[in-house]
């Protein structure tokens, strides 16, 4: 088992200097513990605790009111998931959000829509975080050896998230840009002041959830809706990857999509474009191509946990369901681990159909058939670095 030192979860403290209430000062003064050694303790990088610090650190707790004594030093440890279903259901609240739109008959939030792939990839996530991705009937099993326990919690333990809520924005294009855009920040500020161990789940890519934009903004360090597709070199995009917009489709600004990869080098086809190892950027698409992006970044001194499910088109964004359902442990182990931080994207090809839709495309599995690719570590490495 792998365990995580939750001080910071317990304060409510946050990594944005901006908003940090002095937390260090107050343990300083009342512990008498080094500065650097509280500031080590808060992001979970502490390679060892001596006895004495942890006694100090659980006076202060009870002291201000965080923790009662028989609460501690229990939750100041917590178990990190050892594999993607895992790391969804041990999170204590999941917030899952949907852009909407509006109906022909406008006018209300009533005649609001839903459409049907983020619906079915909605339920494969239900589904799969009560599961444990269909694991959780083996749980418990006596004649399960330790390779074939290797999805499961490591203690057996029944996993399920206390509290899952739905939460719907406006698509870009269905309400006023400046609309969308408040609900969306009202939604991620709401997510990122709470407190306690919780994951945002985001579904749908920035043309359909502009929620997807904050979150990837608030990961990398850039501007959300402002476009950097007039940046001089791709190589200064904030993202490691791009979605370019079909020219048909809503473009609302952001640093996360566009139509160029940057003022000198053409996007030329719809979809998603990643940077490799060397610095190159590649197209994701092709002759009868579909995409999808698996992204989530897991903050482990905070427990929380932010994730973007995407499909390019509503046939890539239901075939992920079917991706996550069968294949959900290839989106682990992380592409990027480092300082309490863990943090996974992936980019999942389908081969594309040319035919008008039918039954087949509600009843035949083509989830198990896609193609699962990695991010490059090193591109994610150096933007986390760049922050």
């Amino acid at each position: 088992m792998r365990y995580a030192f939750r001080l910071a979860e317990l304060l409510g403290h946050t990594p944005d200097r901006r908003k940090r209430p002095g937390t260090i000062k107050s343990i300083v003064e009342h512990t008498g513990l080094d500065r650097h050694q509280v500031a080590s303790l808060l992001k979970n990088e502490a390679k060892y605790i001596p006895l004495d610090a942890l006694s100090r650190i659980c006076d202060y707790l009870i002291d201000h009111g965080y923790a009662t004594a028989d609460e501690l030093p229990g939750s100041l440890f917590a178990v990190n998931a050892e594999n993607f279903w895992e790391l969804l259901a041990r999170r204590g609240e999941i917030e899952i959000v949907l852009g909407v739109r509006e109906s022909t008959e406008g006018g209300s939030p009533d005649n609001a829509t839903v459409v049907a792939s983020d619906a079915v990839l909605f339920g494969e996530l239900l589904n799969g975080v009560s599961t444990l991705g269909g694991a959780a009937k083996h749980q418990g099993s006596a004649d399960k050896d330790a390779s074939e326990g290797e999805d499961l919690p490591s203690n057996g333990e029944t996993l399920m998230p206390n509290k899952i809520q739905q939460t719907l924005v406006w698509s870009p294009g269905q309400v006023s840009i400046e609309d969308a855009r408040e609900r969306a920040n009202e939604v991620m500020e709401g997510f990122v002041e709470a407190t306690g161990d919780r994951g945002m789940v985001c579904i749908g890519s920035v043309k359909s959830n502009p929620v997807v934009e904050l979150l990837f903004a608030d990961v990398f360090g850039c501007t959300p809706f402002v476009t950097e597709d007039d940046v001089d070199d791709v190589s200064a995009r904030s993202c490691p990857f791009f979605l370019r917009y079909r020219d048909s489709d809503p473009q609302p600004g952001g640093a996360s999509a566009g139509v160029r990869l940057s003022k000198n080098e053409d996007a030329p086809e719809p979809g998603f474009y990643y940077e490799k190892d060397d610095g190159t950027w590649a197209y994701a698409g092709g002759k009868n191509k579909d995409t999808a992006l698996v992204f989530y970044i897991f903050r482990e001194a905070l427990g929380r946990l932010d994730m973007v499910l995407s499909g390019f088109s509503g046939r890539a964004t239901r075939l992920l369901a079917k991706t996550i359902a069968i294949r959900g442990e290839e989106f682990w182990p992380p592409v990027y681990e480092k300082d309490g931080v863990q943090l996974g994207a992936y980019l999942v090809q389908y081969e594309d159909n040319e035919h008008a839709p039918t039954r087949d495309d509600l009843m035949y599995n083509a989830g198990g058939a896609a193609t699962i690719m990695p991010l490059s570590t090193e591109a994610i490495a150096k933007r986390m670095v760049r922050r």
